[in-house]
This record gives structure tokens, sequence and C-alpha cells, in this order.
């Protein structure tokens, strides 16, 4: 009888894990299922943009597998638009940037890591406010603080709002945090001071969050479109975004191939830079993230 009883519980417990198995895997398939819709989702934009930009305009929403190829349009937008100059604005500004946060994003969090001092909970706390006020809410004064300084329609008055991350500071706090105390009390026995102990030990080990952040950064900037527009009054000083409005003018009547192909054409750097380098963009963020 009780050899019975226990065949019959591991023919159960058999039973059960099979069970298990089939409904995880089961739940595997839906995820990677609304993975590819998600995936087809976000693609889709993309491919019609490629579609429209590397066809005659009469087939920008006629989908014809035998429509005939041209670079016509890439040629209409660059020769529309000074795209040289807004390329070059681009540049300069999210490197601008860039660098101001990497500067200053290091050195807060380094000191709200490892210094201790009167009220830096609290000044922490305030920074973090900074993560809850969305940019649009602050451009009047940003516009009015711009003009006060002299620095109306210039790419530094783009990118100064811009300088301080409360996003950056918290990230790389969060990381510093994480190095042990013990390797920065043996270069100070070694007789570096204190910048070189930032610089030698905590910015290389962070070096996965840095890649990350810079990523974030530089795609955010790099699209940003509402203050630039308001900031930027000359071709001097206008990045892609802003410059891509002259093909939505009205008066000119809207050409979708030629928008597309301008399109590309801005977002052509941040995705050649994608695929060249997706497996350390990956490898940065999953480091970034387990950290």
């Amino acid at each position: 009888m009780n050899t019975t009883v226990d065949h019959r519980r591991k023919y159960e417990a058999a039973a059960a894990a099979g069970g298990r198995k089939v409904s995880g895997g089961r739940s595997g398939e839906l995820h990677t299922l609304g993975a590819w819709l998600l995936g087809l989702l976000w693609i889709l934009p993309l491919a019609y943009s490629v579609w429209a930009a590397f066809h005659p305009s009469e087939y920008a929403t006629r989908f014809e597998p035998g429509a005939p190829l041209t670079l016509d349009n890439f040629r209409a937008a660059w020769n529309a638009a000074p795209f040289a100059r807004y390329f070059l604005n681009t540049f300069l500004l999210v490197t601008m940037v860039l660098a101001a946060q990497f500067v200053l994003s290091t050195l807060a969090a380094y000191a709200f890591a490892r210094y201790r001092f009167r009220g830096r909970d609290v000044l922490f706390m305030l920074v973090l406010l900074q993560l809850m006020i969305m940019p649009d809410v602050l451009i009047v004064e940003n516009y009015r603080l711009m003009a006060g300084l002299g620095l109306r329609d210039t790419i530094v008055a783009i990118g100064l709002p811009y300088f301080a991350s409360a996003f950056g500071i918290f990230l790389l706090r969060q990381t510093f945090k994480t190095v042990p105390r013990e390797l920065e009390e043996a270069a100070l026995m070694e007789g570096a001071n204190r910048w070189q102990v930032l610089m030698k030990v905590y910015v290389p080990l962070a070096r996965p969050v840095y890649v990350a952040y810079g990523l974030v950064s530089v795609s955010h900037h790099w699209n940003n479109f509402l203050w630039p527009l308001i900031v930027s009054n000359s071709v001097g000083t206008r990045p892609l975004t802003v410059g891509l409005q002259v093909f939505a003018s009205t008066d000119q009547g809207i050409d979708w191939s030629i928008i597309t192909a301008a399109t590309l054409l801005s977002a052509a750097p941040l995705l050649l830079a994608f695929l060249l380098f997706q497996r350390q963009f990956v490898q940065s963020f999953m480091r970034a993230g387990i950290r």
C-alpha cells in the first residue's frame, strides 16, 4: 500500500512539474510575441520613411514592389536647407552639453557619495526635485534669463539649461557608492590626492555608466526641438530638428518624400552609431542596470 501511495505522489508531482513547464513555455511564447509586435510597431514609421525617401513622390503612398528607386529626394532636401551648418550646430551642442554634464555630475556625485557635510541629504533631495519638473515649464524663465545674459540666439543658450543634470548626478552617485572604500583608502595611503582618487579610481570603475548616460544624453539633445526652436533665430545656431521645419511649411507645399529624406539625414548619425557599436551599447546598459 505504501509503495502504491509513493508511486501516486511521484506521478502527481511529475504531472504538476510538466504543467508548470508548459505554462512557462506558453508564457515565454506570449512574451516573445509581444516583443515582436512592439518591435514591429516601432519600426513601421522608420520603414515608411525609408520607402518614401528612396522613391519618387508619386509612390510615397503606393507600395508597389517594382517602384523605381531614386536619390533625388536626398539631393532636394540637402539643397533646400544648409544641412552642413545644421549638422555642425547639433554636433557642437550635444558635445558641449555632454562634456558639461560629465564634469558637473561627476563632481556633484562624488561629493554626495563620499563627503559628509551639513545639509547633504537636504541638498540631494533638492537636486532630485529637478526630476519632477518638466523642462517645458521653465521655458519662459529660461528665455528671460538667456536674454538678460545676452546669450539669446546662441548655441550656448540652447545647452546652458541642461548643463546640470539631476539624473546624471543621481546615477553616478549610486554608482560611486558601490565602490569599496578600501580602494580609496589605499590610493590615499599611496599619496594620491582627492582629485587623483576620483579620476583614477571612481571614474574608470563607472565607465559603463558614463557610456549609458552619454547615449541617453546625446539622443535626447540631438532630438530636442521646443527649446531650440524658441531660443534660436538664425541659421548659425539652429540644430537639425529646428532646421527640418522648413520642409513642413504649407506655403511651399508638403512633399512627404523630401520630408522623409530630410528626416533620415538627421537621424542617420544616431542610427549609424547604434549599428556600429550595438554590442557596446547593450553591454553598457546591462552593466549600468546591474550596478
